[in-house]
């Protein structure tokens, strides 16, 4: 099953939740502040998604802007950036799409159509 990590009052996750139930697929909502994964997972994702670490983090973000990420990033092992990321929801970039425990796409710019989920 699908899991569709988002945080609910976002305009783009909502347009990506859309899109799946127009997709007709079924999927878990996950709330990312009040189900933050875990460092541990957040570890797995960014040692074996393939994507780069910035991905990751939503740069957009006022937490992202308040800590000075911008400069920081860069600097962080997957280890330090997994216990960041993992300390704060809102650091994460959203929505997240994960299929059995593996990272889909994060954030939404491509269709999820074009993922073949199915």
């Amino acid at each position: 099953m699908l899991e569709f990590i988002e945080y609910p009052k976002c305009t783009t996750c909502k347009k990506a939740k859309k899109e799946l139930d127009q997709l007709g697929l079924e999927y878990k909502d996950v709330h990312i502040v009040e189900e933050t994964p875990s460092e541990t997972v957040i570890l797995n994702w960014l040692e074996s998604s393939g994507f780069e670490l910035k991905q990751f983090f939503n740069t957009s973000g006022i937490k992202y802007r308040e800590l000075g990420l911008k400069d920081k990033v860069g600097t962080l092992s997957n280890k330090e950036a997994a216990k960041l990321l993992a300390s704060d929801g809102m650091l994460l970039k959203r929505p997240i799409l994960v299929k059995d425990g593996r990272i889909q796409q994060i954030g939404y710019r491509k269709e999820y159509e074009e993922l073949a989920l199915k």
